[in-house]
């Protein structure tokens, strides 16, 4: 289970690396008697490397507007400029484009021309991070990979804008302006592969409602949650990363078993109101508790399984797998109690 949930998470993390090799196979096979060409076809605002003839840089150039794109490219970087519309024109030839970056721009959602962004079939990647979107921006490319929103004004989610991203494995709306009200039933419905799921540093008072249940990060940092529902993690029997920090967390605010779910491997409740560790399960591997206002820690109390069975451990298969334990910025005093060592024997770090 474990094996199989690290394998799908290092497919997570490498994702934005991973065209690279596609992009060797395509330029190996291009004849280097042609780059001058590719060259030649180089908007002048711009820079196309000939070693990578399938790419063009226009960022950092104080551009206003996106300049005609050659039909050639498939990776786009225009981030960091002054760029206010996406129109149309521009993309007419670019019909193989997989990676768009626009991070650090202008862009407002009357800034985007109706239909622009859905006719770019192939597009992969869109970064639209560092703009001035209000609402996530509608119709998207149905082929989307990953879609990157994160530090703009979004307060509004379109019904149904995902409910045609069934590649989508990466949705990042972090540091927004999201309330409780804009995450409905249904609007992540049709997110069948998505795996990752920011909604950090927004102004949620709850936990978001039918989170995809293929979601293996949730990340929900910076919020004002108070409750976990009874019962929430069932509906995404695969999380593996859960993120809880700088949120309201009281101990009356958590079930009795609300985080003894084995899939969670990480989770992180740091900066909380919490005054006792609550229930984690024997799989559960990274532990971040600083800065609550927990006074001790009993090992007997919150080890997943008995003290005794902890102490024959070589002979069973349900050994506590904690290896990090992290407690500082609470008001417990060393030493570390000595039935938290036994139970858990796979310990490698304890900060207190």
């Amino acid at each position: 289970m474990t094996l199989k949930v690290y394998t799908s998470l290092l497919l997570l993390f490498l994702v934005n690396s991973a065209w690279t090799r596609t992009v060797r196979q395509v330029y190996d096979e291009l004849d280097p008697e042609h780059w001058s060409h590719y060259t030649f076809e180089c908007p002048q605002e711009c820079f196309c490397p000939p070693s990578f003839p399938n790419a063009l840089y226009c960022d950092n150039k104080g551009l206003k507007e996106i300049p005609a794109i050659p039909a050639r490219i498939w990776y786009l970087y225009l981030q960091n400029n002054l760029i206010e519309t996406v129109s149309e024109k521009p993309f007419v030839n670019a019909t193989h484009l997989r990676w768009i970056n626009l991070n650090k721009n202008k862009i407002t959602n009357n800034g985007i021309e109706s239909g622009v962004l859905s006719k770019l079939k192939r597009l992969l990647y869109l970064f639209l991070e560092d703009n001035e979107l209000e609402e996530v921006p509608a119709p998207l490319p149905v082929g989307l990979e990953q879609l990157r929103l994160a530090r703009n004004k979004i307060s509004r989610i379109p019904e149904g804008v995902f409910s045609n991203l069934e590649n989508l494995t990466m949705l990042d709306l972090h540091h927004n302006s999201l309330l409780d009200s804009a995450l409905q039933s249904d609007t992540f419905q049709g997110l069948n592969n998505l795996m990752q799921l920011n909604i950090a540093k927004n102004s949620l008072k709850k936990m978001p409602l039918s989170i995809p249940a293929n979601t293996l990060q949730l990340f929900l940092d910076n919020n004002s949650i108070e409750v976990i529902p009874e019962n929430y993690f069932s509906a995404i029997p695969k999380v593996t990363f859960l993120r809880l920090n700088y949120n309201k967390l009281s101990d009356d605010g958590i079930p009795s078993n609300g985080f003894n779910v084995s899939s969670i491997l990480d989770l992180q409740l740091s900066h909380n109101q919490l005054t006792k560790i609550p229930p984690i399960n024997a799989h559960l591997e990274h532990l971040h508790l600083d800065h609550n206002r927990i006074k001790s820690v009993n090992g007997t109390q919150i080890c997943p399984v008995s003290i005794a069975i902890a102490e024959d451990y070589g002979l069973y298969g349900n050994t506590p797998r904690l290896r990090y334990l992290r407690l500082d910025g609470n008001e417990i005093q060393p030493p570390i109690p000595l039935d938290i060592m036994i139970c858990f024997r796979l310990l490698q770090a304890v900060v207190i």
